[in-house]
């Protein structure tokens, strides 16, 4: 039952942030469900690879490029989901960064 929640809240989560950012686009809330789900996937499938790959960048960068991974998973997304779209990597970048922060709040709240 709590994974259902947080897929709710991580739809709504999505809607704010595109509500909020000019650059990204969200059809309606299934779109937003399903961008939940597949965000979901990405970084239970995708992520931990993706990070292992860059061992090296992530140590030098001091942990600064985890969050290069987040937007190359957000427009991973972007390229797998037909009502979701982000006008750029600098775009999917902020949208990781508002989408954590929101979904943070809303976590804290409920």
């Amino acid at each position: 039952m709590g994974i259902i929640i947080k897929i709710l809240l991580s739809g709504v989560a999505a809607l704010l942030a595109a509500y909020i950012l000019p650059g990204v686009q969200i059809d309606g809330f299934v779109s937003a469900l399903i961008l939940a789900i597949v965000l979901a996937l990405l970084n239970l499938i995708v992520r931990p690879i993706l990070v292992i790959l860059t061992i090296p960048v992530t140590v030098l960068t001091l942990g600064l490029f985890l969050l290069v991974i987040n937007a190359l998973i957000i427009l991973m997304a972007e390229y797998l989901i037909p009502g979701f779209q982000v006008d750029g990597f600098l775009w999917a970048l902020i949208f990781s960064l508002v989408l954590s922060l929101i979904e943070a709040v809303l976590d804290a709240i409920f």
